[in-house]
């Protein structure tokens, strides 16, 4: 849900993701830890990057672990409350965990899921969706992504 371009990461992240996730020229890969760590979305040392062309101003991104361009990356996307994620796809899969906000998600062909904090939702790879972090608290969403991460934005209006 990040990058439209499988092959390199978009422009403008700034380390992103403690390293490199959804812009930025040439990201780089967070260390693979050799020690068990947590994050905080609080954290102020946490360096959060400007999402890529077609997610809604104000969008961020951190890399929490891995190489976008590698298997296994795990983000948080940080989305402003009211805002709308376009209809897009990814080649993975996707494992979200709500941290903080109201998430909505419309899956094509599937009923809507209806995230609040806590909340785990799958999304298959290559299953086209569109997203809205509702009114009120900005949303935070955990994603750990099973292959390289991208984002296909498509035509496809909701």
């Amino acid at each position: 849900m990040l990058v439209n371009n499988p092959s390199r990461f978009p422009s403008g992240l700034i380390i992103v993701f403690c390293a490199a996730l959804v812009l930025g020229a040439t990201a780089t890969a967070a260390p693979q830890p050799s020690q068990p760590i947590k994050i905080d979305h609080n954290d102020p040392a946490l360096q959060w990057g400007s999402c890529d062309e077609g997610f809604p101003a104000g969008c961020q991104v951190a890399l929490l672990q891995g190489d976008p361009a590698k298997p296994n990356a795990d983000v948080f996307l940080r989305l402003p409350p009211d805002s709308r994620v376009a209809h897009h796809w990814h080649t993975s899969a996707e494992r979200m965990v709500l941290v903080s906000g109201e998430f909505h998600i419309n899956f094509d062909d599937h009923p809507p899921v209806v995230m609040r904090a806590g909340n785990y939702a799958y999304g298959p790879a290559k299953l086209p969706h569109h997203a809205y972090c509702a009114d009120g608290d900005p949303c935070v969403l955990f994603i750990a992504f099973e292959a390289p991460v991208d984002t296909i934005f498509t035509d496809h209006s909701h």
